[in-house]
């Protein structure tokens, strides 16, 4: 196989691998494409208050479940001279507060951050009981309000042909308040929610059916108490309604809380025990909504790679994984355009100090010290002093240079030529020296070719690299690049004509 062959499969590889790294993390692991994205993170907080009797106290409450819908980012717990615990009770978690001794009010305080992916909110099958258990009447107007019951059940089970239709027609007959049956079975049950009605009346056709509780997501709610939906079972899997309206289906902002008709706080020594619950949003980078998602599942592409470095590092390779785009820009333009430069990656390197000294004070700076450079070099030179020497004799020039740069400037109030310091001080005595030996071999025509190429090539390379989407990619997505790796490679196969060239022999072309 011809090298030129290898270098093109090569180049493929590794495009598709980074263009696959890159997808995988945009579609599975939710980093952003694009800069600027930002995420809702509802952040829910549970107050548990209750009324202590002097001895010990123990609260307990039942804690949200997984939904595939809703994403738990972080959770937190704040309970003052209270021993806290998460028990698990037949598959469900719970938080368990206790204390020696306690006396008058408590409030015991869990909060987390959800974040709501799509997705169905329920998972099937569920491993629920579907035993039914008959509704016990009492002997006071018993007959009466089984008469009731039956006959909804009997007139919606006549307008439905399967289970679903059929809860739906029987919470619609409940809600009606024109339903005579409906309101003698309220007015017998006065003290029971719309809910316990529903679950009563549905027992009674034998339907398994239990209450979900939860909460709409909605921004700045305060003090709210859980919201019920029913789940019924239609012999094949659980399907949820709206009470109310009958409408199957999970609401799309509702966060379920517990699933079952178990209790949702249990308290021991204490009385006038509550949940209320406070619900707010949070617009969040989109980025650090996938750092939070991908760190609960110690995801390798993530847990594995500088994102997993203290944020000085980070910040650090952010400036150095902008080098290879500098350095594609220097290929570019030197395979395809022509330009001629001072060394290879120099420009690369004045690119990345304009980014930290902004464009126009680093341009006049790197020219200001090429100019003293060169009068001082050409001085050296007619000392007839060893190379060696003459270079390290430069470095100290650069460095006094710097150094008095940066303090006229301070005294002046030119802060911004205080990042002078970032220039890199060995690449610009080697420039230096490189530039005083062609203007003795080949003129200071060609010096002024080559350092304005250079600075030329510095300048499009900072354009590119201070690029915000350039800066996100870079940064967020480093597996880009292998890709830039694949372009360098096929661009380094080339052998046609460059544009300089063609502007060269131009007469040649006429």
């Amino acid at each position: 196989m011809s090298p030129r062959a290898q270098v093109y499969i090569l180049a493929a590889l590794l495009t598709l691998m980074g263009a696959g790294l890159t997808i995988y993390k945009n579609v599975e692991l939710g980093f952003p494409l694009l800069p600027g994205e930002y995420r809702t993170v509802w952040t829910i907080e549970a107050k548990v208050g209750f009324t202590a009797d002097g001895g010990p106290a123990k609260a307990a409450l039942t804690l949200p479940r997984e939904q595939r819908n809703m994403e738990v980012l972080g959770e937190t717990f704040s309970s003052s001279g209270y021993g806290f615990n998460i028990i698990q009770e037949d598959d469900e978690y719970r938080a368990v507060w206790a204390k020696r001794e306690a006396s008058g009010p408590q409030s015991l305080f869990y909060q987390l951050d959800v974040h709501q992916t799509p997705g169905a909110a329920l998972e099937q099958p569920l491993d629920m009981s579907t035993k039914v258990v008959k509704p016990l009447l009492a002997a006071r107007e018993q007959e009466a309000v089984r008469q009731a019951i039956y006959s909804l059940v009997d007139t919606a089970r006549q307008r439905s042909s399967d289970t679903q239709t059929f809860t739906t027609e029987l919470l619609t007959a409940l809600a009606d308040r024109r339903n005579q049956d409906g309101n003698m079975i309220f007015g017998y049950y006065k003290d029971r929610s719309f809910v316990d009605v529903a679950l009563l009346v549905l027992a009674a056709a034998d339907v398994p059916a239990h209450r979900i509780r939860g909460l709409y997501l909605e921004d700045d709610r305060r003090r709210m108490s859980p919201e019920d939906l029913l789940e019924i079972y239609d012999g094949k899997r659980w399907v949820v309604f709206e009470p109310q309206t009958g409408s199957p289906g999970v609401p799309k902002n509702f966060f379920i809380w517990q699933r079952g008709g178990k209790s949702l706080l249990d308290v021991e020594g204490g009385y006038n025990s509550r949940v209320t619950f406070s619900v707010i949003s949070n617009d969040v980078p989109a980025r650090d909504v996938a750092m939070l998602s991908t760190s609960q599942e110690k995801e390798a592409l993530v847990d594995f790679s500088i994102y997993s470095l203290p944020i000085e590092q980070q910040s650090i390779f952010k400036l150095i994984l902008l080098v290879p785009v500098g350095a594609l820009v220097v290929v570019l333009l030197r395979v395809f355009v022509g330009l001629r430069t001072s060394g290879t990656f120099m420009p690369v390197l004045l690119a990345i100090a304009f980014i930290e000294t902004q464009l126009l004070t680093g341009l006049s700076i790197f020219v200001l010290i090429l100019i003293l450079g060169l009068w001082i070099r050409f001085y050296l030179s007619r000392l007839n002093l060893l190379l060696v020497a003459r270079i390290a004799a430069v470095v100290v020039t650069v460095v006094i240079l710097m150094g008095a740069i940066s303090v006229i400037s301070y005294k002046l109030g030119i802060e911004q030529a205080l990042t002078v310091t970032f220039f890199p001080m060995i690449i610009l005595a080697w420039t230096i020296e490189r530039m005083s030996i062609v203007w003795e071999e080949d003129g200071p025509y060609e010096v002024l070719i080559q350092a304005g190429g250079s600075l030329l090539v510095a300048v499009i390379a900072w354009w590119v690299m201070t690029n915000r989407y350039i800066e996100h990619w870079t940064f967020n997505f480093p597996e880009l690049l292998l890709v830039l790796l694949g372009v360098i490679m096929i661009v380094g196969n080339y052998t046609g004509f460059r544009l300089a060239e063609l502007a060269r022999f131009r007469q040649l072309v006429r």
